[in-house]
């Protein structure tokens, strides 16, 4: 069997009624691969009086990752970048020593209402990474490598699968999969190199003959292929990649090592010392 754990997710209010389902960390699971953090936001329908928008936040010692499936958000930094995020695209952001973004509805969204469906996922950088320079990557929808066959579209969104490898990079093993498989396709995954797990995003899942429930991740063995079947058809997604290299602390939007890094960050933060949005005056205060 190729399924050895089920995380079920937790809901977390991100503010202004914009709930998510958490699955990482979990308290018997802190991390997959690289990635120490799993958040799946929506389909909401979002109104003209909904505020969603995250304010100004710091991040150090990790890498956010942001999908979207339906919708768009404006993404802005203290590098001075100004990126609108669309389905398809991926991007990534590199925080290690420090930066401040902000995620935001566009201004043509505003007095629309429209559908905002996505994941969000931290990676931890490697201990020897973790104070590298921040840094912003944005990779269009059309340079994420495709493949179709046996009525399933692979999308090969970070890593290497398929014979396909995609051009994001990063700082160690990161396996991140988006498929969607038409009713009755099935899809063998190969035994990985490293640590692997499957999410349904919007319908269940049978891997090895054993029903996974949709929203729920499901950790596979790194020895076993993985036989994923969809009767009804699904939309899921698969990550994984090189195991986190030691513990990590993890507090608020900080990720490192050290404990004393952590409480660094805090005063950083608290002092204004971390950085500004250009054109922002919103800030996310230190939780009390």
């Amino acid at each position: 069997m190729a399924v050895i754990k089920i995380l079920k997710p937790r809901s977390h209010d991100l503010g202004g009624g914009m709930i998510v389902r958490r699955s990482l960390p979990a308290p018997d699971q802190r991390s997959i691969g690289p990635f120490v953090f799993f958040d799946h936001f929506g389909p909401i329908e979002v109104k003209p009086e909904n505020n969603f928008d995250v304010r100004p936040h710091p991040h150090i010692g990790l890498a956010t990752v942001t999908y979207l499936f339906d919708g768009a958000i404006v993404h802005r930094d203290s590098l001075a970048n100004t990126q609108r995020i669309e389905p398809g695209a991926l991007n990534w952001m590199t925080a290690g020593r420090g930066v401040v973004h902000s995620e935001r509805r566009p201004k043509d969204l505003q007095a629309r209402v429209h559908v905002l469906h996505g994941l969000q996922l931290w990676a931890a950088l490697p201990r020897q990474d973790e104070e590298v320079e921040p840094a912003f990557i944005h990779t269009p929808a059309h340079l994420i490598p495709t493949c179709d066959r046996d009525g399933v579209s692979a999308r090969v969104l970070i890593g290497s699968a398929f014979g396909l490898h995609s051009p994001v990079s990063t700082y160690s093993e990161t396996l991140y999969l988006d498929i969607l498989a038409s009713p009755g396709a099935i899809l063998t995954l190969p035994p990985m190199s490293g640590e692997c797990a499957i999410y349904g995003v919007d319908k269940p899942l049978i891997v090895d003959g054993l029903g996974i429930e949709s929203g729920t991740l499901a950790i596979l063995s790194a020895s076993a292929t993985a036989q994923v079947s969809c009767p009804d058809g699904a939309h899921y997604v698969v990550i994984g990649g090189e195991p986190v290299d030691g513990d990590r602390h993890i507090w608020w939007n900080f990720v490192s090592s050290r404990q004393e890094r952590i409480e660094q960050a805090k005063a950083d933060w608290t002092a204004r010392r971390m950085g500004e949005i250009l054109g922002e005056t919103e800030r996310i205060p230190l939780p009390g």
